[in-house]
């Protein structure tokens, strides 16, 4: 059983967590496939355990991965006396992901999914999960020279930020023993309710 107030230690936040490692990266696939038009299996992750086979310079492909995860400097915490009591911890931040376009459309997909951001509808899909589209950085042209013949590649650096909220198991004060001491009058001790 995880720690609470009560019991002293170190807290662990409660379940929903925000998506990380495959759960974000999924997400970030989804967000690429979807406005690109680019098939699920045609988006594929930069560093994989298992290398797959690259595709052929005549498929149009995409690799991606998250190379900054940025946190902001000061998160807000709040207390939420319902129930037992537990404390909500927001904070922002920025997401650096490199998309690299593979074949002889590439630059055309790059251009696609940096105007494609800027559509209201796909910013409402990302603020399903707590994120925004900032920029789209520059597309650059960084061909490959593989098995004596030139890949067409571009890359696109994409800015995104996101709200984290984690629920701490902070439980509400009920009552608290005080002493209290003036210069005209005896010390005082005893219980004071400060629940409800």
């Amino acid at each position: 059983m995880a720690n609470t107030s009560a019991s002293g230690g170190y807290l662990a936040p409660t379940a929903p967590v925000p998506p990380e490692d495959d759960a974000l990266d999924d997400l970030l696939q989804a967000l690429v496939a979807g406005i690109t038009g680019l098939s699920g299996a045609m988006v594929r992750p930069r560093w994989q355990p298992t290398v797959p086979k690259q595709p052929e310079p005549s498929v149009n492909w995409c690799a991606l991965g998250l190379e900054v995860q940025e946190n902001d400097d000061g998160p807000a915490i709040q207390h939420d006396p319902a129930g037992d009591g537990s404390d909500t911890y927001i904070r922002h931040q920025d997401i650096e992901l490199l998309c690299t376009f593979y074949g002889p459309a590439a630059k055309g997909y790059a251009q696609r999914l940096a105007d494609g951001l800027a559509i209201p509808q796909n910013g409402e899909q990302l603020g399903l999960n707590d994120m925004a589209f900032v920029s789209a950085g520059e597309i650059r042209a960084a061909p490959d020279f593989v098995n004596q013949q030139w890949v067409r590649r571009y890359d696109m650096k994409l800015a995104l930020r996101r709200k984290i909220t984690r629920t701490y198991p902070v439980l509400n004060i009920l009552s608290a023993d005080v002493s209290t001491t003036t210069d005209s009058s005896t010390p005082v001790a005893g219980g004071i309710p400060v629940g409800p």
